[in-house]
């Protein structure tokens, strides 16, 4: 590069460095300043990833406590059915309802209620029965390890106002079963054979005299 410029007067040294500074400055202003930028977003990328990492090492962290309460709920908490029990449930009642001397005028079932999870089963009653006996039918439904209880009440006095006569809704929660999925056989089966072709048959033939 000297060695070529030596050979070049004043003027076409100064002609050629000027080209040279000319190229330099469009090679900059097409491909290196507009990726000034670039620089400032990767940093901002960097620092989120960097305070992402550090709530998730955060949370990580406390998974031993995680699990520890989630063992202590596990103990404290009621186990919910599953829904095969569903055809307890009026049972359950019917037999609560003899047992604290409760009259059964009448029961319907409502629509169940259902999510990806669990399902509700719902069913009206009116009953008849005094004061003691319908707070023991109640509180029996509701005691030990039982998921059933009163979504609705309404009380009113019998006509001849010795007994209550009583609408009750009450509900259960019980665990969907999820299917399981049936593994399909991949072995195809084998292509029937094909009829073999019928015989020729021969025929004769007869010369003429």
């Amino acid at each position: 590069m000297n060695q070529y410029l030596a050979r070049l007067t004043s003027l076409e040294r100064r002609f050629v460095i000027g080209v040279m500074v000319v190229v330099i400055l469009v090679i900059n202003i097409l491909f290196v300043w507009p990726r000034f930028k670039d620089w400032d977003e990767v940093k901002l990328r960097m620092v989120k990833a960097e305070n992402s990492l550090k709530r998730h090492q955060a949370e990580i962290a406390q998974k031993p406590a995680f699990e520890a309460k989630v063992k202590s709920l596990e103990k404290e908490g009621e186990i919910v059915p599953q829904d095969d029990q569903v055809v307890d449930f009026l049972r359950i009642i019917q037999n609560q309802a003899v047992a604290s001397g409760v009259q059964l005028i009448g029961n319907t079932r409502q629509p169940d209620r259902t999510n990806q999870y669990f399902m509700e089963r719902a069913q009206a009653l009116t009953v008849l029965a005094g004061e003691p006996q319908l707070v023991d039918f109640l509180y029996q439904l509701s005691a030990g390890k039982s998921l059933i209880r009163v979504r609705d009440l309404t009380l009113r006095p019998d006509p001849p106002r010795q007994s209550l006569s009583a609408n009750i809704k009450l509900v259960a929660s019980y665990q969907k079963t999820q299917p399981t999925r049936s593994t399909a056989s991949t072995s195809a089966a084998p292509p029937a054979k094909s009829a073999p072709p019928p015989a020729k048959t021969a025929t004769s033939t007869t010369k003429r005299p």
